[in-house]
């Protein structure tokens, strides 16, 4: 690892242990010429992961692109980083459990509402306006009294 103050190539790792619940592993890292100290963060990239979109296509997962429709869900509410940093973690973990490679867009979008529907209920409905295609306000007096019901 290269440090990234002075470019040198000797680092040597003072401390590990995971991060964002086990997905990731912190590693506290010190540079052996400028003594200057850092911390990197490494996740498993997670190959070959495809999602099988609503009209059959498919495309590799974005983790980048689920963060931002989440993201534009949760702007302006009181959701964390962390929060979202964990239905990210959530959605990865249940959609592409054990050895499936493969998922639709209906699973990861389910995964994302039960999510939301714990943290934000403004974020629930925003996220659900996009992924149910809401049409016109009767859709988003539907959902809302489902959520009133519940």
């Amino acid at each position: 690892m290269k440090c990234p103050f002075c470019n040198a190539a000797d680092t040597k790792v003072i401390n590990s242990r995971p991060a964002n619940g086990g997905e990731s592993i912190r590693r506290r890292r010190a540079c052996e010429t400028c003594r200057a100290r850092f911390t990197t963060f490494e996740t498993l990239e997670k190959s070959l992961q495809t999602v099988v979109k609503r009209d059959g296509s498919r495309v590799p997962f974005s983790r980048e692109r689920l963060l931002r429709g989440i993201e534009k869900a949760c702007k302006k509410r009181p959701v964390t980083e962390q929060q979202i940093d964990g239905i990210i973690a959530y959605v990865e973990k249940e959609a592409f459990r054990g050895t499936t490679r493969e998922t639709t867009t209906e699973q990861i979008g389910l995964l994302v509402l039960k999510s939301l529907l714990g943290i934000d209920k403004v974020a629930y409905l925003r996220f659900a306006s996009v992924y149910k295609q809401f049409n016109d306000l009767a859709d988003f007096r539907d959902e809302i009294s489902k959520l009133v019901k519940d």
